[in-house]
């Protein structure tokens, strides 16, 4: 019988792709999220009954365990990047991951792939980089073979950095930002999803931090986007302390509607994190040591922004018909 990995959060934005690599190398693959009817759609990814999403909510013991039971590696995918209901950064990205980690060693199984992020620091004053970074924590004290991935911004066809900014760019001729001058080094959803397969089959251990080719401010990535999606827009960087006027009411009317309103614009959190840079740490270990080329946002990008474009998937016809005599 062929190998079976337990991918938690298996169905978002990268579990999809590490559960596709997954599948086409000949493992069952089970994908444990808190909602399957919503991730019927990995299915199609093997055949008939190797991905199956199943029910798991990694804030309680048995349904983790269930979840990993007869598997010979498990993945956690499991982030959030705003806190809401019960879902809190601890509970998620410390708590969850440590619960995984600590089942998975009482089940005897030696394989496993944490997704963390660069940043995470204990010291942080960031909520969202010390759950991180305590996560980790928690996952070694449990399973110190354990392979850790930290990306940076994470780019693909359904990311929440580039879709979003091409959003709001749809809007207005500003685009305000803050912490503009912030340097990222984007880094390829399917490059990670190759890390994560090459941690589950040859058991590879360590901290990894992943980074695309190039290293750019958020306003020169923001600059790539604009050209790609065909408009233009005045980048307006906001100083950190209008930026923070801005958080603190979305974080209050989040609050006071007890989460019926879910601040996915800016948090204070994030702001914080936006002052420092999110690169590749000097010394890492990177995509490199795993025998992994970086690919570069260029080509990519294009390939799911069009549709922000004026004139959408008839905006290379509308400039070649300018040539026309």
């Amino acid at each position: 019988m062929s190998k079976l990995v337990t991918i938690y959060g298996g169905s978002g934005f990268v579990g999809r792709y590490i559960a596709r690599r997954m599948a086409k190398e000949g493992w069952r693959v089970r994908v444990a999220v808190r909602r399957p009817n919503e991730a019927i759609f990995v299915k199609p990814y093997g055949s008939v009954g190797q991905v199956e999403p199943v029910l798991c909510n990694i804030r309680d013991d048995v349904s983790v365990a269930q979840a990993m039971a007869g598997a010979d590696a498990v993945v956690n995918c499991v982030g959030i990047l705003t806190q809401s209901g019960k879902n809190k950064f601890d509970a998620v990205q410390h708590e969850g991951a440590e619960r995984i980690a600590r089942l998975a060693k009482n089940a005897g199984i030696g394989t496993m792939v944490h997704l963390s992020a660069i940043g995470a620091d204990a010291e942080s004053p960031s909520a969202y980089a010390q759950s991180k970074a305590l996560g980790e924590e928690g996952v070694l004290a449990h399973m110190p073979n354990a392979m850790i991935l930290r990306p940076s911004v994470i780019f693909g066809t359904e990311d929440e950095f580039f879709n979003r900014f091409a959003s709001q760019a749809k809007f207005g001729p500003i685009l305000p930002v803050a912490g503009a001058g912030t340097k990222f080094q984007p880094v390829y959803v399917d490059d990670v999803a190759r890390a994560a397969v090459k941690g589950i089959l040859e058991g590879t251990s360590g901290t990894y931090e992943l980074g695309g080719p190039d290293v750019s401010s958020l306003r020169e990535l923001l600059d790539d986007m604009l050209a790609v999606i065909c408009r233009r827009r005045l980048i307006l960087n906001l100083p950190f302390f209008a930026a923070n006027l801005v958080a603190f009411g979305l974080d209050m009317a989040q609050s006071i509607t007890f989460g019926l309103f879910t601040n996915n614009v800016v948090t204070r959190d994030q702001l914080k994190l936006l002052r420092s840079d999110n690169v590749v740490a000097e010394g890492a270990k990177t995509l490199a040591d795993l025998g992994i080329t970086a690919t570069p946002t260029e080509g990519i990008l294009e390939s799911y922004l069009w549709p922000f474009r004026p004139s959408g998937q008839y905006a290379a016809i509308k400039d070649s018909a300018k040539n026309l005599s």
